[in-house]
This record gives structure tokens, sequence and C-alpha cells, in this order.
């Protein structure tokens, strides 16, 4: 195993988090907020650590799938630990643990809080925790390999641990150019929501923060009832760009060449269909019950808004849906299990896991009627590898696992099924809110320590494709090869 590698990286990824400290520092300093000590302490942590980790280049910049893994795992885990300081240094979160809780939610753009006044924080805390939802959106790895050739061209490995999805390729023959190809995308979509929020009801520094926690598809907002006390315009914009920012980067990078065919997949396809479907029946669900909203166009704004924040896994809200009618809040569970995209920054399974998955089924069902029937899935015209479907069953197996060992977790400490079933979904597919006690009107603040702990692996193992973090748990990782 490539240590030196492995520790040369990390030290990069905490100099750049430095470097996105920034941002809340010139907060604190143009806004006066006693906070900038913390920012700058922290800050000076980063660099003082960062820089003697990556005083000397090795030699062997060689990294093979298991480093990948790791590098990932400890990234992140290194990137909470530090970026947590500023909240717990001054003392606008006490408690470490919830510390830690807020900035893993954010980096993992879950968007889960332990916070139930928002509004008290100061304006530097308040971009931090969008900020975070940024950078791990796209995913910290991917930003610095866009800047930096840190393991001479073999970064393919770093990019398939960090970046979501069954399947990961190239836009173009470097990763590093693909990397920065999709930050630049990333950057255009935030910008330009940027401009529209800021065209209507939202100050500079609202549309800024929206736009980061969108564009993250996070869900941190700055107000305690999130998006409610918004008007129309700017619930429209963020339902619209939800599902931009959940849909596949490659799709646009794909429509920019001229190649519409291509970018408008069989995954696009399904997930805008499961988008207008839940739309319809929600509506109609929650238009048939009485007292809910004023008119069918509050009932249809209200939960085309809910449905993007629940497939794109934003989790913002705009109504508190924990007070629907129970179809609705079944079809809202299904929707967390599906996700968003592949390659998008939203979580989930990906619908392209759950559309191979259903291909797949169908196949063996085929198979079993017709024993010598000699036939493949496709998707898109590509053919699907019985490889790559054992997989994606793999993952969800793994999923259901670690999804059922978390739920007897939180069970085994209080917390009642519906709590601790909707808590984890929404922590493993980085959604933030669930149903009941962790509805869109409560926080997260209420469990015990191992409870957040387990949800902190959650969020994390979510975020990361579940891999790298139980390879960590696994003795084949660290024996000498």
């Amino acid at each position: 195993m490539n240590h030196r590698m492995i520790r040369y990286t990390l030290g990069w990824l905490l100099l750049f988090e430095a470097l996105f400290l920034l941002a809340p520092v010139l907060t604190a300093l143009i806004c006066r907020e006693r906070v900038l000590a913390a920012f700058l302490w922290t800050m000076a942590a980063c660099l003082a650590v960062g820089l003697f980790l990556v005083r000397k280049r090795p030699q062997n910049t060689t990294l093979y799938s298991r480093e990948g893994f790791l590098i990932v795992a400890f990234s992140w885990i290194l990137l909470s630990l530090f970026g947590c300081l500023p909240f717990y240094i001054s003392k606008e979160i006490p408690s470490f643990i919830n510390a830690l809780f807020e900035t893993v939610s954010g980096f993992t753009t879950t968007g889960a809080s332990v916070l139930s006044d928002v509004e008290s924080l100061s304006r530097a805390t308040l971009l931090w925790r969008s900020f975070t939802h940024w950078v791990g959106g796209m995913g910290v790895l991917v930003f610095i390999m866009a800047f930096l050739p840190l393991s001479g061209g073999q970064n393919m490995h770093i990019m398939k641990a960090e970046s979501p999805g069954p399947s990961v390729s190239k836009l173009v023959p470097r990763v590093r150019t693909t990397a920065a190809i999709l930050y630049a995308l990333y950057l255009a979509l935030t910008l330009a929501e940027f401009i529209l929020l800021w065209c209507g009801e939202m100050t500079f520094f609202e549309a800024l923060n929206t736009a980061l926690a969108t564009a993250g598809t996070g869900g941190f907002g700055f107000r305690n009832d999130s998006m409610g006390s918004f008007g129309p315009y700017i619930q429209i914009v963020i339902s619209v760009f939800m599902l931009l920012f959940s849909l596949n980067f490659g799709s646009y990078y794909l429509a920019l060449r001229g190649r519409f065919k291509e970018a408008f997949s069989t995954e696009v396809r399904v997930f805008l269909g499961i988008v207008v479907v839940a739309t319809a029946a929600i509506s109609v669900n929650v238009i048939s019950a009485q007292n809910l909203f004023p008119t069918v166009g509050d009932a249809v704004r209200h939960s085309f808004f809910t449905v993007s924040s629940i497939i794109s896994s934003t989790g913002f809200s705009s109504t508190d849906f924990d007070l629907w009618p129970w179809g609705s809040k079944c079809l809202l569970i299904l929707m967390m299990f599906c996700g968003a995209c592949a390659g998008s920054t939203g979580g989930g399974l990906k619908v392209s896991r759950i559309v191979i998955l259903f291909k797949g089924t169908l196949l063996e069902l085929r198979t079993a009627i017709h024993p010598k029937q000699v036939k493949k899935v496709t998707m898109d015209g590509r053919v699907v590898e019985r490889s790559e479907v054992r997989a994606i069953a793999l993952y969800a197996i793994c999923f259901a696992g670690v999804f059922a060992v978390s739920l007897l977790a939180l069970c085994f400490e209080g917390a009642d099924f519906v709590t601790g079933f909707s808590a984890v979904l929404a922590s493993l597919n980085n959604i933030g809110p669930g149903l009941s006690l962790v509805g869109p009107s409560r926080n997260y603040d209420f469990f015990p320590v191992f409870s957040k702990i387990v949800l902190i692996f959650d969020m994390l193992a979510g975020r990361l494709e579940l891999f790298p973090m139980l390879l960590l748990f696994s003795p084949v990782t660290w024996k000498k090869q």
C-alpha cells in the first residue's frame, strides 16, 4: 500500500480546505462577527497539518483501487473533523458531536441539522454551512484533481471511489480535464440559479446561500422554515434547479456537444417520468385532503417542490409534508430510496441502478421459463455485462444490510420505528428531513450520542456509495500484498 501517497493527498486536501475557509473568513471580516477567530484558528490548523503532510512529494505516485478507496474515506473523515472546528470553537454549536454531525451533514449534502434556530447563527457560519454543500456536491477530491495531477494519471481510481453512480466514465481522455469540465458545468449552473434568485425577492447573501445549497443538493437553509416563507417565484426556481442538479452532468456535456439523443438517456427519461407521475399523484392526494392548501395551484406547487426536493435528495421544504396523507408520504419514501441520476450531486440508490435491476429481474424471469434463450440486459444500446448487474445487486444488498443494522441501533436507543426508519433512510440517501420526529419542522438534536455516530457513518457511507467506508472495517484492506 502506498502510505506516502495517501498522506500526501490528504495534505493537499487540508490545504484546499484552508482555501475554502477564506469564504467565511471574508464574510466575518465584512460583517465584523466574533466568529472570525474560530475560522482563522481552523484555517491555521489546516495549513499547518497540510504543509507538514505535503512537505515531500513521494517518488512512487502509483495508486490502485485500494488506495483510491482509502484516500476517499479518510479524506471525507478528515475534511469533516477539521471543518467542524469553527462551529465548536465559536460555541455556536457547543457540543463537539453535534458540530461534527452538522459538518458531515454539510459535506455529504445531507442537510440533516441538529439546530432548532438557524436564524441566530452568524452570517459566516451560515455561509460555511452552505459552502460545505457546494464543495461536497461534486466531490472535494474531484475539485482537487481539476487543479493538481496527484497520481501520475491514475486519478480514475479516486474519481470512481468518490463519484456517485454504478459506473464512472471519462468525458475526455484525461481525468484532470474531465474534472475541470464537470466543475465548470457545476459553477455555471450555480451562477445561473444565483442570478435568478437575486432577481427575485432574495438578497445577495440569501441568493448565494441558497444557490450553494441547491447546487450540492444539500438543503441547509438560513430560515427556520426553510423555503416556506418565500413566494411562488423563488420556490419554482429552486424546484427547477433541484432537478437540474440531480441530472447526470455528463448529459449536459453531451448536449453542449450536440449529442442530444445520448444526453436524453433512458435514465434521464425515467427520472423525469417519475417526477411528473409523483407530482400528479401527490397533488391529487393532497387536494383531496381538506384544509391543507387554499388553492389547487398552491397544492400543485408545493407537491412539485417537495417531489423535486426529495428525489434530488436536497431536503429543502416549502411546507411540512409530515402533515400530508399517508399515500403521499409513502410515495416520498419510495422516492427517497430511488434518488437522483448517476453522475449528479444527488443521493439515493440512483435511477440507473433501479432500471438495470428491473431489466435484470425481467431477464432472469424469462430465462427461468426459456433456459436456452440467450439475451442480455441493455441500456441505451449498450450491453450491461452480468458482472455489472451482479455488482449493482451486491450494492443493493449492502445498502439493505447497513440500513437494517442502523435502524436496529436507533430503535434500541429508544427511537420509534417511523422516526428511526426515516432518519436512517434520510441519512443513507443524503436527504435530510424524514418523518415524525425528524420531519421538516423538526431536527436531529434529540438523538443520543451513539445514534448520532451511527447516522454520521450512514451519511458518509451514503455519499461515498458504501464501499469506501465499509472497506475500512475489512481486514483484507489492511493486509500487505
